[in-house]
């Protein structure tokens, strides 16, 4: 004349309730720190443009090492550790702010260059944003991409040093073109994996989430400085 399952149901709808609160815990945390890395990216290219000439030729390669070292091997080290990650993580997209400012540099200098880098900034937040929300809400499962993202990652990283020595607007063109796709897609991945608890820190998957927002906004200021610069050979 009662419910058996009473009590274990009960468990169950608290445990659901326990978990649903961690997430959403955790992705307030992760969406502070990846807001927090927007603003020491932001700070970094203030500085940069101010320095950009000294950020050209070799030192921009020094930083390009650094930021790399940092992604591999640093951030995945200090993690868990307080204040020493957060250190870490600001210090990164810092540098990052560094490495784009001779990119910035060269498209404020053509006419209507402040126009152009405010239409980058504003079409990579709201593909941020809506793609963020269709992974958060759609019942499909995107987590099988991550192979094929990363395979297609390295052959756009080829073609871009083969691009140096090419030198090619037409070429480079079609390169930012697919990385804005590619990094479209990594934002959707990653988003994902954090709301599917495959992230075990707020610092690392606030990285993800802005390291796809910066090469997302750094693909498409690319195509429309090319597009503006009528230099498509």
């Amino acid at each position: 004349m009662y419910n058996r399952d009473y009590l274990s149901n009960q468990s169950s709808q608290y445990t659901q309730e326990s978990s649903q609160v961690q997430l959403m815990s955790f992705l307030k945390a992760t969406y502070q720190l990846f807001a927090g890395s927007l603003l020491a990216a932001t700070a970094g290219s203030y500085i940069g443009l101010g320095i950009v000439s000294y950020l050209m030729g070799g030192i921009k390669w020094v930083l390009f090492g650094a930021v790399i070292a940092m992604v591999w091997f640093v951030i995945p080290r200090v993690k868990h550790k307080p204040g020493i990650n957060l250190l870490a993580l600001f210090a990164l997209t810092f540098m990052t702010g560094l490495m784009i400012a001779p990119l910035l540099a060269s498209i404020f200098a053509m006419p209507g260059g402040a126009s152009i880098v405010g239409q980058a900034f504003l079409m990579t937040s709201v593909a941020f944003g809506g793609i963020s929300m269709f992974a958060m809400t759609t019942k499909r499962d995107f987590s099988s991409m991550g192979k094929f993202l990363f395979i297609a990652l390295i052959i756009m990283i080829v073609a871009g040093i083969s691009n140096i020595f090419i030198q090619s607007s037409l070429f480079q063109l079609a390169i930012a073109s697919a990385g804005a796709l590619l990094f479209s897609a990594f934002i959707l991945y990653d988003t994902q994996n954090i709301i599917k608890g495959n992230y075990d820190s707020p610092v690392e998957a606030a990285l993800s989430l802005y390291l796809d927002f910066f090469n997302l906004f750094v693909s498409l200021l690319q195509i429309l400085g090319i597009m503006n610069s009528g230099d498509k050979e």
